[in-house]
């Protein structure tokens, strides 16, 4: 596929996906979501991707929101499919991408482009960012996504006052309230985020995946996380990367994963 709203390429195993409409401030529209839809479907089978960053163009925005434009005047049941392709496709597809997935955050994260952020696994913020759900301004709620994780990752007292009130809160306020993983400054929001994929590029890639997978169960109703814990523990004994790592402790020396 041949992207025109996203800069991707892939650098020493990682895929760096860059949402390119700076002038709009990286808003989100059909075109921009199907292209990331494909661009994380086609990292789970690329053997050359180990993990990916996702970010915004520019300086100003990681992604300011949604298009407003494109579903102005959407009816109930376009509405109802919005949401639910951009669940299916893109914030789904990210959350349970077998590939960690980190958010560098530089600068507006709104709306839409705050539910990207959080379906990332980790999150890393530039110190000039700026985080918020809008959604109630414009008669709306947060639709993909949003409700559900945000609670998830700062409680719902303070999800319900950033969704009832719709103001914008600071880098350092969203890393006190456990919604970014580290805040840096912005000259150096690539490097940090490159730091830690570096360091999960040094681990088994099948227990990375099983970790995931896992630690998503735990936060969905319809599926036991303990027992899919033990279920990917067990899995695990199976791998070559589990032989490798053994034998590497064993042997004090550095493990060399082949992915199977």
């Amino acid at each position: 596929m041949t992207y025109q709203q996203l800069l991707v390429e892939v650098k020493n195993n990682i895929l760096y996906i860059t949402i390119n409409r700076p002038q709009k401030l990286n808003a989100l529209n059909r075109e921009v979501l199907a292209e990331i839809a494909h661009a994380i479907a086609s990292a789970q089978t690329d053997k050359q991707v180990q993990a990916i960053l996702l970010t915004g163009a520019g300086e100003k925005a990681f992604v300011a929101g949604a298009d407003i434009s494109e579903f102005q005047s959407y009816t109930l049941e376009e509405g109802k499919q919005l949401a639910k392709d951009g669940h299916d496709n893109v914030f789904n597809a990210i959350e349970n991408s077998s590939k960690p997935v980190i958010a560098a955050i530089n600068g507006f994260a709104l709306g839409g482009g705050l539910e990207l952020a959080m379906a990332c696994h980790i999150r890393i913020a530039s110190d000039n960012a700026k985080l918020g759900l809008p959604e109630v301004t414009l008669g709306l709620i947060p639709g993909y996504g949003g409700t559900q994780r945000l609670a998830q990752l700062v409680g719902k007292g303070l999800a319900f006052e950033m969704i009832f009130t719709a103001d914008m809160i600071t880098a350092e306020k969203a890393h006190q309230i456990g919604l970014v993983n580290h805040v840096v400054a912005l000259s150096d929001l690539q490097a940090k985020a490159e730091e830690i994929l570096e360091k999960i590029k040094q681990r088994a890639p099948l227990a990375l995946a099983s970790a995931i997978k896992a630690v998503n169960a735990g936060f969905n109703p319809k599926t036991n996380g303990y027992q899919t814990e033990i279920d990917e523990f067990g899995n695990c004994f199976q791998t070559n990367d589990f032989k490798e790592g053994t034998s590497a402790f064993l042997e004090k020396r550095k493990a060399n994963f082949s992915g199977s």
